[in-house]
């Protein structure tokens, strides 16, 4: 008699873990964090007189409130656009 042969060597469980256990990740060096021009979405409670001001010039309100805080907190003004406040409107947004 012939011996018969299985199309399966080995234990497939085991060979199902092999695939997929992975290395694991490289060590990171700490680096200097990069200055992002990523925004994030924020709730933000400002008084109506505050808000209408901003809002007086129309489209962009938001980027002169946020080029505002900027200056006010010592950090460039209107930040990654190059721009001062009067100058930024709607076609600044991201």
């Amino acid at each position: 008699m012939m011996a018969t042969r299985t199309r399966r060597p080995g234990d497939p469980l085991a060979a199902a873990e092999a695939v997929f256990k992975r290395k694991p990740a490289p060590a990171v060096q700490a680096q200097a964090p990069v200055r992002s021009a990523a925004r994030e979405t924020v709730t933000l409670r400002l008084e109506r007189d505050v808000l209408d001001h901003f809002q007086a010039d129309g489209p962009g309100w938001q980027e002169r409130i946020n080029a505002a805080l900027r200056e006010a907190a010592g950090l460039g003004g209107a930040g990654d656009t190059g721009k001062r406040p009067e100058e930024l409107d709607a076609s600044n947004d991201d």
